[in-house]
């Protein structure tokens, strides 16, 4: 009897615990917030609106933003404003640059997983790693050691492709990019050989997975209001995120563990040619803030850069061909007339040898068809900054001290107002005028972000997808595995297929 009233007293005690909270975030909510206003941006619903809509939340605010381009959603504390107007976009990123910063909300949403990388802070210390990164990426040693980099493992990806298409098999095409993308960033940007499309790293397999799962519960907590109560609990998402960030520290600080032994034997350390060493020797000036957790934090932030957009959009490229494929044979026509290849050309080393800067430079509609894809399956789909003062945006809505406001570039690449009555058609033409690429405003086509904090990598990440595409597309032809299969996005910090992408390849010649 004892034992039924103390559970009766438990259940009844967390039952008032979660009433009491919930009633703290309603009168949070709407308390302060100019609802009836209309110089304010019009409010269509709260936050828990967005928690209801979070398995198709990207879809969910493309159809407001059709009628509504700026809308707000009530949250505690402040607004959280979406917009996909350009010119919000340009009033933010560079016009008003200064009055839009990560924000409390922002900065405290990606510390666990990101600490004080570049993506995750303001300031001076986005400053100086802004500063070191532009510099390395601005070197030829760096460029010259990507380009090789990118070929070996744009030739591995070729015999391992084969394998699946000469016994007929279906295969995970994300999961396969995931682990390419990720051997190349770790040898561009950390100097060691992880082999995880060889199978050879089983740490790097479960650090893959973890940082995967770290994404998604991270980005979880943008439209869940009670993220920080499941913390404290540590339940659910934010149980997963603690164990995955365990598993993840643990392969970082060994990595950086062996890569300070590694330069202390070496006499010439001016000749490394990846981007952790030359922090490690910069760190050497620093120690005190440069110590191993900020260097942890760099890590991850060139990792999110490195691997998962750029294997996110591969994914979605492909997707896209399989569903287009005159585009395909388009590319694959391209391909052959700048590489001055056939059909017939067998040895796959011999094509990537063929697959030179120049090459790389003429390769009009391939550009032209990636940038189509990432318009509208943008590497990440929308993007958060903080008002730090009162202010009115471009279209003529104020905007209060501490409101979230999101450009949501997913949305944007499907606006008509923005691109046209065939916005949502894949239509690499768009992008072309007399057969050259025409690029369009960073505030229109916002994948690589814009303004002073433009992605510094866009012109590597274009390269890897270029040279991976252009194998690819030489060897095989693409298509789905089940072409009744819906396709759709996994809610996460990147836009990644749900589910992986299911794909047969079809050889065009002999590998």
């Amino acid at each position: 009897m004892e034992i039924l009233t103390s559970m009766a007293i438990i259940v009844v005690t967390t039952i008032f615990i979660l009433l009491s909270f919930a009633l703290y975030l309603t009168i949070r909510i709407f308390t302060g917030k100019s609802r009836n206003d209309k110089r304010y941006t019009p409010v269509h619903a709260t936050i828990f609106d967005l928690f209801f809509h979070s398995h198709k939340l990207y879809d969910y605010e493309t159809e407001i933003a059709r009628t509504k381009p700026t809308f707000r959603f009530l949250s505690p504390g402040q607004s959280e404003i979406f917009t996909a107007d350009p010119r919000n976009v340009e009033h933010i990123l560079k016009t008003r640059f200064h009055n839009y910063s990560k924000g409390p909300v922002g900065t405290v949403n990606l510390a666990d997983l990101l600490g004080h990388g570049i993506f995750a802070v303001d300031g001076e210390k986005w400053k100086q790693q802004r500063k070191l990164v532009s510099f390395e990426f601005s070197t030829r040693v760096l460029r010259n050691f990507s380009y090789s980099v990118f070929r070996t493992s744009a030739s591995k990806l070729v015999g391992f492709i084969a394998e699946f298409a000469l016994s007929g098999k279906s295969f995970d095409f994300q999961d396969m990019l995931m682990k390419c993308t990720l051997d190349s960033i770790f040898k561009v940007g950390f100097g060691v050989e992880l082999g995880c499309l060889d199978g050879f790293s089983k740490e790097g397999e479960e650090f893959m997975k973890a940082f995967d799962e770290g994404n998604g519960a991270t980005s979880s907590r943008v439209t869940d209001p009670f993220w920080k109560l499941k913390c404290f609990l540590n339940i659910g998402s934010e149980s997963r995120l603690k164990k995955s960030i365990a598993i993840i520290d643990k392969f970082v600080y060994s990595l950086i563990t062996t890569k300070r032994k590694e330069l202390s034997k070496e006499q010439n350390t001016s000749v490394r040619e990846d981007i952790l060493s030359k922090f490690l020797l910069e760190s050497e000036k620093d120690p005190e803030n440069m110590n191993d957790k900020y260097l942890r934090d760099i890590i991850l932030n060139v990792m999110v850069a490195g691997k998962d957009t750029t294997a996110a959009s591969l994914s979605w490229f492909l997707y896209m061909l399989c569903k287009n494929p005159l585009v395909q044979e388009k590319i694959v026509q391209e391909i052959r007339d700048v590489t001055s290849s056939h059909e017939k050309t067998t040895d796959v080393n011999g094509f990537i040898e063929s697959v030179t800067e120049e090459a790389l430079a003429q390769m009009q509609y391939l550009h032209a068809a990636l940038s189509e894809t990432m318009r509208l399956y943008p590497p990440v789909p929308e993007h958060m900054r903080c008002a730090e003062n009162d202010d009115v945006l471009p279209d003529g809505h104020r905007v209060s001290k501490g409101d979230n406001i999101y450009y949501i570039s997913y949305a944007m690449g499907r606006m008509t107002y923005i691109w046209g009555q065939d916005a949502e058609e894949f239509k690499p033409e768009r992008w072309l005028k007399d057969g050259v690429f025409q690029p369009e405003s960073q505030f229109k086509f916002i994948s690589f972000h814009a303004g002073p904090r433009i992605c510094i990598g866009k012109d590597f990440a274009y390269r890897q997808m270029k040279i991976v595409s252009m194998a690819l597309l030489h060897f095989f032809r693409f298509k789905m595995a089940d072409e009744n299969s819906k396709v759709s996005y996994k809610k996460m910090l990147t836009l990644h297929v749900d589910g992986g992408l299911h794909l047969c390849a079809i050889p065009r010649t002999s590998t």
